[in-house]
């Protein structure tokens, strides 16, 4: 690729000095340094570059890949250009560490056809160039063309297995880059180990399917192959057994970790608690943190309100909110609002919340309104839930979760002529509501499960396990609460619907095919519904199961008849 823009200040004569006072390695180092150790990494490390321009130093092969490091953001595309173009005069664009520099310093400023660019004008691609392409095109989500670029790979390092793997976690593809990861083993065999890198995302990708014994596995894999677990692998152990249900083995790993966890583990164990309602677990951390002398940060306040939401502790969290900036200086971001906003309104206290949200120095999001119109649905606030939902449309026309939230209040209230308006808009405005979806894994496979879906192969014994199941519910008393089916049908319509929602499905799913007292399991998409919680907490008395889901809210562990969330959720 051609460089177009003018040379970096060319009009300077000494710039093109041929012949160097001082050896370029020096000014190397120096401009390495500047990278790495200064706060305004471009201009710092250009200042440099211009400064050995100056004294007539000519740049070598290591001069450009240190200064490009230092160009990661869209406003240094230009300069990143004007370097490509020096790279051109001194005659260096056609060394492979160069050339796999620029392919990164596009891909860093945002420009992803000057990436590609470079890498297509290459007559013979080294295996960095390759990973470099690949990782650019992950990065901003085209991860159908960085696949194709993998498969093309003439060879493949463990470098080229992380990024692709790494790319399908970031892009939300979690069951690609399980799959990835089990091509590596079968077809790498033992000629590449996984390295830290590769084995966090798979850490990840185990943690949001909820897939435990593929997590356990791999927890095994590290062990047989003697992979250090640092702090930072540790951290994806707690993250991922916190995520997939299993808190106890996540406090295991956090308290082998010893004395050098750094304020991410302690944040991550700390928010596992918190989202599995342990709130008072969870505040005892954190002290203990303190106590240790872990400065907490902005993550760990996220942790520690989230605690204070799940546990209904508003007092507790109104004096964490205002210690974290007067204590520690921490500047409330966003998200840190967001938990007040939500901790306000889930206990009823709306016009505190209002107040929240007034205060806020940033324009409130979508994160924002929804926590709100959460809150003033538990506590039927028609006029709260319509000024949400004004501003949620506004922010996000698709977002089906707001019209459903508000048709619920309707629904609740026998308002169906406001359900069915809610519903002539969305299909107006192309809205769809997101399907109820629960994936279950059972012997380390994974299986889904959408609300009234009889795909799957065992649908007829599934069923019939239902019936059974909500047979012996009502013997005990159980009546659907169909005040919760947003659908303007008869009562016995109304009931069905709810009898085929996705999590009950799984359940009985579960109840088929593993041993009695196996603990079930299940990952939703969506939060939980009021009859589903019901139902759960009796189906975990009747059948002597212990039943944990994971909503996209919260964890909810079933037992005896009990939840943990003490039906505050």
């Amino acid at each position: 690729m051609r460089a177009s823009t003018k040379f970096i200040s060319s009009t300077h004569p000494s710039l093109h000095l041929a012949h160097p006072t001082v050896e370029s390695f020096v000014w190397n180092t120096l401009i390495r340094a500047r990278v790495h150790h200064s706060a305004f990494r471009a201009q710092s490390s250009l200042f440099v570059y211009l400064r050995m321009r100056f004294h007539g130093v000519l740049p070598d092969l290591h001069t450009y890949p240190f200064l490009l490091q230092s160009f990661k953001s869209l406003p240094h595309l230009h300069l990143g250009q004007q370097v490509h173009a020096h790279i051109f005069h001194f005659g260096l664009s056609n060394d492979p560490f160069v050339q796999t520099s620029l392919i990164n310093m596009y891909s860093s400023c945002g420009n992803l056809v000057f990436a590609r660019q470079v890498f297509d004008e290459i007559a013979k691609p080294d295996l960095p160039s390759w990973n470099s392409v690949i990782h650019a095109n992950a990065k901003v989500g085209m991860i159908d063309v960085a696949r194709k670029l993998f498969d093309e790979m003439p060879q493949r390092n463990v470098i080229s297995w992380s990024c692709m793997i790494n790319g399908y976690v970031s892009c939300g593809d979690y069951k690609s880059a399980l799959s990835l990861f089990h091509s590596l083993q079968m077809l790498e065999g033992h000629r590449l180990q996984p390295n830290e890198f590769t084995i966090s995302a798979v850490l990840s990708a185990c943690g949001r399917l909820g897939a435990l014994e593929q997590g356990k596995w791999l927890h095994a894999y590290i062990e047989k192959c003697r992979i250090k677990v640092d702090v930072v692998l540790g951290t994806s152990l707690i993250d991922m057994y916190a995520k997939c249900g299993n808190i106890e083995r996540a406090k295991f790993v956090f308290d082998i970790l010893g004395p050098e966890k750094d304020v991410m583990a302690w944040s991550a164990m700390i928010s596992a608690l918190a989202i599995h309602g342990r709130a008072e677990e969870s505040l005892e951390l954190f002290a203990r943190m303190i106590h240790n002398g872990v400065s907490p940060n902005a993550v760990t306040f996220v942790g520690v309100l989230c605690a204070c939401v799940h546990g209904g502790l508003v007092s507790e969290g109104t004096v964490y909110f205002k210690r974290m900036t007067r204590e520690f200086g921490i500047i409330p971001l966003i998200q840190h609002y967001g938990c007040m906003i939500d901790l306000y309104s889930r206990a009823g206290r709306i016009e505190d919340a209002w107040n929240v949200v007034k205060s806020m120095p940033m324009e409130p999001d979508v994160q924002i309104w929804g926590a709100l119109l959460s809150g003033a649905r538990m506590h039927g606030n028609i006029e709260t839930c319509e000024v949400s939902l004004k501003k949620l449309v506004e922010l996000e026309p698709s977002n089906s979760g707001a019209y459903v939230l508000l048709s619920n209040v309707y629904a609740k209230l026998g308002r169906w002529g406001e359900v069915r308006h809610l519903r002539d808009m969305m299909e107006e405005r192309g809205v769809k509501k997101v399907p109820g979806c629960s994936l279950v894994e059972i012997d380390g496979v994974l299986h889904e499960f959408f609300a009234g879906d009889d795909s799957h192969p065992d649908t007829h014994d599934i069923h019939m396990m239902l019936d059974e199941i909500i047979k012996r519910l009502k013997k005990h008393g159980y009546a659907g609460n169909t005040s919760e089916v947003l659908l303007d049908l008869d009562e016995e319509g109304k009931e069905s619907a709810l009898y085929f929602h996705s999590e009950k499905v799984a359940i009985a799913y579960c109840i088929l095919k593993t041993s009695p007292g196996t603990t079930i399991r299940i990952v939703k998409n969506l939060r939980i519904c009021g009859d589903c919680h019901i139902a759960i907490k009796m189906i975990s008395r009747e059948f002597n199961r212990e039943i944990i889901v994971r909503d996209c809210n919260r964890f909810h562990h079933f037992n005896k008849g009990l939840c943990s969330c003490k039906d505050y959720w």
